[in-house]
Parts: C-alpha cells; structure tokens; sequence
C-alpha cells in the first residue's frame, strides 16, 4: 500500500514507524527521524501532492490542515484520506461547536459560557469560582489554555485570545482515549495519560505535551467501554444527524471527576504525545485501521495489544513553551533494543548534523513489563540524548 503521512512531529514519526516497511511510505514535510523510514516531499500543496503520487491513503497528522479542509480537497481527487472533514474537524477548531455538540449529544462536559466581549469574560468568571479555565476557541497548538486561581491572569488570557470559553475546572485525573472512526462506527485505542504543564509537579504554563504513559494501571475497570457508551458513540451519531459524518480519529480528553466522567475536549487527531505510547503498544496492523475509517468500513476491526507499557519524555529547546530557542546541536545515545527516539522539532543543519528546528524537539520513549520499567529506559534514553539549553520534565509516569 502506498500511504502518505502529513506532518513533521513526534505524532507523525510514530505514525511512519507503526506503519513500518511492509509499505511504500512517503511524508509531507516530514523530518530527519522520519526521512528514514519514507520518502519526504517538502512543502507544498498537500492535495497537488496527493495527486501526483496517487497513494492508496493519505493520513492528516496536524491539526490545522484539518481544519483548512485539505481532507475535503483529498478525498474530491477520489484518494481515500485518513482525517475528518473541515466541517467535523470544528470538533477541534472552534470549542463553542464541540461544546454544541455535546450537549445535542447529552455528552458530560463542563458548565459554560463563551465571551466575545471583556463584559461577557468579567460575568462568566463571576459565575465560578477559582481554578478558573479559559480558552482560546480557536486552534492554539495546545497552548490556549489557561488554567489559574488568579482572575486576573485569566483576564488577560482571555483579552490576547479574543471569542473564548470559559468553564468550569474539572477535578479528578485526566485521560485521553482515541477512537478511530468511519462515520458510523467507532473502535477504541488504548487509554493513556498524559502532562500538559511545563514543569514538575503540573507547575508552569500549559505546552502541547511534556510526556506519556499507557497504559493505565489505575483505570478503573471498564473505563474504555464507558467512554466509548457516554463520549464517543454518542459524538459520532450527532456528527452523522448533522450531515457531516466523522471519519478519523477522535480525541476525548476526559476528566474523571467524583460527578463520573466528563469531557475536557475533542481533538480531530492523534494526540501529542500520547499517540507515541499508544501506538508503541499497537500489536495489530495500523494501515488497516486507518484504511477502514477512510473508507467507511471500519467493520468488525479489532485491534491487539502487545503486553507491557511504553513511556515517552519529551525532549524540550530552551525557552519552550515562551520562545524556543532553534539551532542547537543534537546528539543521540546509541541504539538500545528496548527504547528508542522519535523526532519531532528537529532539522539537518548546514553541515548535514541534526539540530534543535522546534520548541518540543525529541521524544524518548521507553518500553518495559509496566510502567515503572518503561519510565526508567525512557529516562535512560533522555539522559543519553546530548543537545545544549535541552530540558525535560522528570516526573513522566511517575505513579504512586
């Protein structure tokens, strides 16, 4: 099977190396850790490019291609495309429609308000009380969240963002579950967790994701078939009544709160970087998945899982989330049989070596019997990575 992945992130480089060599893979940008595994085609028109290498499948990495509608331009040049259409994506794309939705759905979210206006902002944070939440409607790299006990720092947030959502804080512990989707049909991936804050302890600004784990060890039995009953069916039925069926993978994050589970947000994609431990546990083929939601045939698809757990510790530039700082020289450990590197803000310097080109540059990723044993490889694999003003978080998976 011919397959092109878009992107140039850790999620996609997971991606590339799930799908393995049993096909002919290309990618659009890519990166130097994915360059090894398919052929790059830099920059350019994405659906142009679908047109000239006819693959048998076109998998959307990020975000905002989904929301531009690149799958709609896709899949009228008759390629089946693995992402949802501009429309579905606004699950993603505008936090007011997801929030619509659910409650069409009678999906569990938050209580809230959405404010276009500094008035309407003041009367929603009068409405709860501190941790307040304030987001950014539209797409914001993972970065458009504030949670705060400070009213004025959300005050603020909200001024710099413009239309936003303001909610209620959601107690509990997070999760986020993939579900791949054809429209009609739904089939669950693995759960897992991951650290949205910049530094140890959940302190610092929120990021696109500092680290990983799955799968859970703590979940309470039979968390994937409630999600799947409560969240993710229900998602996919109101997205079908609305003419705009969901094909792709939809994203749940979920807060499992002492009122039971309730949703945080949907994303139109793979996670960042949860998708690198989930996918690392994938034992059955990734293509037919992907293929069977592009297609709308998803059927009786089942996926297997490989025993164990895999962590992933992301390798961070200096001056990340504010301002990264690019350029720095990398320098990777040698290979290890039970951990690995996936690249992800990384590019080929003037003379061929591999430097710092992003905010969230490496992920190390460890796999083991559990989670204990696969948080110590990735850490091993971090500490063996050289790159100067490069820092991680170094409490990744740390349970108990």
């Amino acid at each position: 099977m011919r397959i092109l992945v878009i992107g140039s992130g850790g999620r996609e480089h997971a991606i590339v190396r799930t799908l393995g060599r049993d096909h002919d893979l290309h990618a659009s940008p890519g990166n130097p850790g994915i360059a090894r595994l398919a052929e790059l085609h830099p920059g350019g028109d994405i659906a142009k490019l679908a047109g000239e290498l006819r693959p048998d499948l076109v998998v959307i990495g990020p975000e905002a291609p989904l929301v531009a509608g690149v799958a709609d331009e896709i899949a009228r040049n008759g390629v089946p495309c693995f992402g949802p259409s501009q429309r579905a994506a606004m699950l993603e794309g505008s936090k007011t429609f997801a929030k619509r939705v659910m409650a069409e759905a009678g999906i569990p979210t938050a209580r809230s308000f959405t404010c276009e206006t500094s008035a309407e902002v003041a009367e929603a944070l009068r409405s709860f009380s501190p941790n307040y939440v304030v987001k950014d409607d539209a797409l914001a790299a993972g970065k458009g969240v504030v949670v705060t006990t400070d009213i004025a720092v959300a005050t603020e947030h909200a001024a710099r963002c413009g239309t936003v959502v303001i909610e209620e804080f959601l107690d509990g512990p997070e999760v986020s579950l993939f579900a791949v989707c054809d429209g009609t049909t739904a089939v669950p991936l693995l759960p897992a967790q991951d650290f949205k804050r910049a530094r140890d302890g959940d302190q610092g600004p929120n990021t696109g994701g500092m680290g990983a784990y799955a799968p859970l060890p703590w979940a309470p039995p039979g968390l994937t078939g409630q999600v799947m009953d409560l969240v993710i069916q229900p998602a996919v039925d109101a997205m079908r009544r609305r003419g705009t069926p969901y094909r792709g993978l939809l994203y749940a994050g979920l807060a499992l709160t002492s009122a039971g589970i309730k949703v945080i947000e949907f994303n139109a994609r793979f996670g960042d970087p949860e998708t690198q431990v989930v996918l690392d546990r994938l034992a059955s083929p990734l293509a037919d998945l992907l293929y069977g939601a592009a297609t709308g045939e998803l059927g009786s698809l089942t996926p297997r899982w490989r025993d164990g757990a895999a962590v992933a510790v992301v390798i961070a530039a200096p001056g990340y989330p504010e301002a990264a700082v690019r350029g720095a020289g990398i320098r990777l450990g040698a290979a290890r049989a039970d951990g690995y590197v996936l690249h992800a803000g990384t590019a080929l310097g003037a003379g061929g070596e591999l430097v710092a080109a992003g905010g969230r540059v490496l992920n190390a990723v460890g796999t083991g019997p559990d989670v204990a044993a696969a948080r110590a490889v990735a850490y091993e694999v971090a500490e063996a990575i050289e790159m100067d003003g490069g820092w991680y978080r170094r409490d990744i998976a740390l349970l108990g």
